[in-house]
């Protein structure tokens, strides 16, 4: 992809990544990649907004060639420090020696830390700003969203947003780079979601107060620096943010999650036979199998919906591992305050439901129905399985009418 004009003197010049396999190192991407967003404002003052992980420089740097000298750069604001929205600083400072970098004091820190630059480094304070020549650029402070020294970058004459990572989303672009472009537009929201849970859950009261901060500002156009441009909708991917923050406070969609592991096939039989009990109530369902599933592609499930199913074998007189590490990466990231039920097949012992409660205790997790059993399910368990569906529907639906 060229770069893009988004208003006349203001281009996208990021790059697209469909070759990193894992974001952060964690979360798998090879399916639907990744864009890193940065933008160029050609005015009197030439000033990149955030740059882009150290892959295909060569597009990064060409993008801005395109449109001006490298040379000419005057300005790189750093609104998070994070290395894919950094990677290439080093190698820009050598083809722009006299550039100034700005960001909070705490990047000014970072910088020196991650690059070792400590020259041509300047603070802003919260509510400065910058003239370019013919625009204002306004810094706000945006802390713990995610990291502790993020701000948001706000151009008061075309009322663009440049968030960073808020509002930002999974995705490679696909030719398109604005919403009222794109023709798959669910994909990006899917994938917004499944970042947000990913990268952002954990500080769900600073993206509140960021929100709440911005409230009053006139945005035309939001510019995160991973996925869409929202320039047709701007309200829509702020209206997303705040309401999946929300979830953390327990007003959740009703729903299940029912996540299950099996070993030999015996606590597989009896979750279909659970889902049975839990389709006849006419509840949305989503189910994985941990054994096969990465958490990435779990967690939205069980950040959205109140109720959670779990199906977990013993294993070696403990939990089955697979289920175990989407429980501690739930916890991990403040899924809380789930209504849940546990069911699954044992040999000699149990020891599965111990395990599921001493790691989601932390989070306040409610068990309420337990279903085990020896080796395969009987003819018995199995209709108790489907009752077992059944109560823990009507439970939930019981729970979401007070």
């Amino acid at each position: 992809m060229a770069s893009v004009e988004i208003k006349p003197g203001v281009y996208w010049i990021g790059v697209n990544d469909r070759t990193t396999d894992l974001f952060e190192g964690i979360w798998p991407i090879t399916r639907e990649g990744v864009s890193y967003n940065s933008y160029l404002i050609d005015d009197r003052k030439k000033v990149i907004i955030d740059l882009s992980k150290a892959i295909k420089t060569d597009i990064f740097f060409d993008h801005i060639a395109e449109i001006i000298d490298i040379s000419e750069i005057d300005y790189v604001i750093i609104n998070h420090m994070e290395p894919d929205h950094t990677g290439v600083l080093r190698t820009l400072k050598r083809m722009a020696p006299k550039l100034t970098i700005l960001g909070t004091t705490k990047t000014k820190q970072m910088l020196e830390g991650f690059y070792g630059i400590k020259e041509n480094v300047q603070e802003v304070s919260n509510g400065e700003t910058l003239s370019t020549g013919t625009r204002e650029l306004k810094f706000i402070y945006t802390p713990f969203v995610h990291w502790p020294e993020t701000m948001v970058t706000y151009d008061t004459k075309d009322r663009i947003l440049f968030p960073c990572d808020a509002f930002g989303g999974y995705g490679a672009l696909r030719g398109a780079i604005f919403d009222d472009d794109c023709k798959d537009l669910d994909f990006y929201i899917k994938e917004s979601l499944r970042y947000f849970v990913n990268i952002v859950a954990k500080f769900t009261h600073p993206v509140l107060q960021a929100i709440e901060k911005l409230s009053d500002i006139s945005i035309d156009i939001i510019a995160p620096s991973h996925g869409l441009i929202w320039r047709k909708q701007p309200q829509l991917i702020v209206d997303l943010y705040r309401k999946w923050s929300e979830y953390a406070r327990g007003d959740n969609e009703f729903g299940v999650t029912l996540i299950y592991g099996s070993m030999y096939g015996n606590t597989e039989m009896m979750m279909n036979t659970v889902v049975q009990g839990l389709s006849s109530e006419n509840i949305p369902i989503e189910i994985f199998d941990a054994s096969r599933t990465h958490p990435s592609y779990i967690l939205p499930s069980l950040w959205t919906y109140s109720g959670v199913v779990i199906g977990a074998p013993t294993y070696e007189g403990g939990l089955f591992p697979p289920i175990a590490h989407v429980l501690e990466m739930a916890v991990s990231k403040r899924v809380m305050n789930k209504k849940a039920a546990m069911f699954g097949s044992y040999g000699w012992s149990g020891g599965a439901l111990r395990g599921i409660k001493s790691i989601v205790e932390a989070a306040k997790w409610n068990m309420l129905d337990t279903l085990e059993f020896i080796g395969g399910p009987t003819d018995e368990d199995l209709k108790r399985g489907k009752e077992f569906g059944v109560n823990f529907a009507r439970s939930l639906k019981a729970q979401e009418s007070l």
